[in-house]
């Protein structure tokens, strides 16, 4: 739960936010409310028109929670002291980015812009007695970016503590009715924040619209997330972000599946596949092509299509796990196992160091080129991998296909013997229809002769009958 000191202007907003809410009361005509929920009851509270240029951007908003380590710099600088205007300044570019790149303008954010030029302001947002935003961040920097003075917002009570904001915060954000959806990391962190505060699992899957195994799913996926964050980790302090894992929503989703799939036959198996997969996805391959991946992807497609460079990485045999206070010891990951984490861990930390803004620009090019031939090798391996497997498909329909052939002559027969038995038979038709199977049988044999170099039985059979 990020906490943090009150801003500078806290008692002067008080004050001014204090003598509007006794004006709206206290004026003529319906007084205007907004109701928000906390602890599992509806809150009415005061609305306002607030000054822009008085309002703080939340600094523990969840709408930008992933994205705050984008600029390490400035992200250091915001911890310290989130009111500064370069903290606020960075907020502010992070609300209107890219949840997936924030060096980049939000098509999102920039539809918002052009709504709220249209139309006025529908929907007010929420702050604190002193004038920190809790609903509506990116509103106030739409509103800000149309040169607008002011925004009507709700107004908490002054004994709201952060964890009673960031409660409401993340209830209204989960309302179904909510237009624009948290990014798929910040809705992970959301959940992780909730259960970290001794919620139910059960409870936290209600509140966000998802069943039980979905919410253990997402917290197992953000598990591997971050650990593939500190094994990104360089000597020279380059380091992924939860950004740079945004955007593989449906990817990790599979990764799951597909390593508990995997976890019922070998606990190695699964551990190997994951690492193979993570590396496809780092390399932002789509999950119709980490799907390829499976028990025996490492071996007989990626050490072959990956550059030297990775063939390289031997990694040591590491030694068994003793368990303290008993003389047995835990046999230590298969080596194809720390092979395919030590492929890993190359891409991880190459990609950490390319996009590390403090390296020099000659490290940051070679961990380019390394991520460069990495996707390369992957592409390589990728597509080996489905060619072989569209010609077991092709193979399998083949044979599937000459199954339901047989079928139907099975039933041809039957057909035959009721006609004759009734003096019905169509024999020129009969005829015309045998003829044509002879052709195809023909084309069969003839197409299967070039490409199957050693015949079975069957094989044999449709030869020689294709020749009489």
């Amino acid at each position: 739960m990020l906490k943090f000191v009150l801003p500078p202007k806290a008692a002067e907003n008080a004050e001014f936010i204090a003598k509007r809410l006794k004006g709206a009361v206290e004026g003529e005509g319906p007084r205007e409310t907004v109701t928000v929920e906390w602890n599992g009851r509806p809150l009415h509270v005061g609305v306002i028109d607030m000054p822009l240029r008085d309002l703080y951007y939340n600094p523990a908003t969840h709408r930008i929670r992933a994205q705050l380590g984008h600029d390490p710099i400035l992200s250091k600088s915001l911890q310290a002291d989130p009111w500064l205007d370069e903290s606020q300044d960075y907020l502010n570019r992070l609300l209107i980015s890219k949840p997936t790149n924030p060096d980049e303008s939000d098509p999102e954010f920039e539809a918002l812009v052009a709504s709220l030029k249209a139309v006025e302001q529908q929907e007010p947002g929420l702050i604190t007695h002193e004038g920190i935003l809790v609903n509506g961040n990116t509103r106030a920097a739409a509103l800000r970016k149309l040169q607008k003075s002011s925004i009507r917002v709700g107004v908490l009570p002054p004994s709201f503590t952060w964890e009673d904001i960031n409660a409401v915060e993340l209830a209204l954000q989960l309302r179904p009715d909510e237009r624009r959806d948290y990014s798929y990391i910040n809705r992970l962190i959301a959940m992780e924040e909730q259960e970290l505060l001794g919620r139910a699992a059960a409870d936290i899957a209600r509140d966000f619209h998802i069943q039980l195994k979905t919410f253990k799913q997402e917290r197992w996926i953000l598990g591997v997330i971050r650990e593939m964050i500190e094994r990104s980790q360089t000597t020279d302090g380059a380091e992924l972000s939860l950004t740079d894992f945004e955007g593989h929503k449906e990817n990790f989703k599979e990764l799951h599946r597909n390593y508990i799939k995997h976890q019922a036959t070998s606990q190695e198996l699964a551990e190997q596949v994951k690492e193979n997969r993570i590396a496809a996805i780092i390399l932002d391959f789509a999950k119709t092509k980490t799907r390829l991946i499976g028990s025996e992807f490492l071996h007989e497609y990626l050490e072959e299509a990956l550059s030297p460079e990775f063939k390289k990485i031997i990694p040591e045999a590491a030694p068994s796990i003793a368990i303290p206070g008993l003389s047995v010891s835990v046999a230590p990951p298969s080596d194809f196992v720390l092979q395919a984490r030590s492929i890993t861990d190359h891409i991880l930390q190459a990609k950490a160091t390319e996009s590390a803004r403090h390296l020099s620009t000659e490290a940051r090019d070679a961990a380019r080129q390394t991520v460069i031939s990495a996707r390369k090798g992957m592409g390589r391996a990728l597509h080996e991998a489905g060619r072989d497997d569209n010609l077991k498909k092709f193979q399998q329909t083949t044979a599937e296909r000459l199954d339901d052939a047989s079928a139907a002559i099975d039933q041809s027969v039957s057909d035959l013997a009721q006609a004759l038995a009734s003096s019905s038979l169509d024999k020129d038709g009969f005829d015309s229809a045998l003829l044509r199977l002879k052709g195809s049988l023909v084309k069969l044999a003839r197409q299967a002769n070039r490409g199957i170099p050693e015949p079975g039985a069957g094989m044999a059979w449709l030869i020689k009958a294709s020749e009489d």
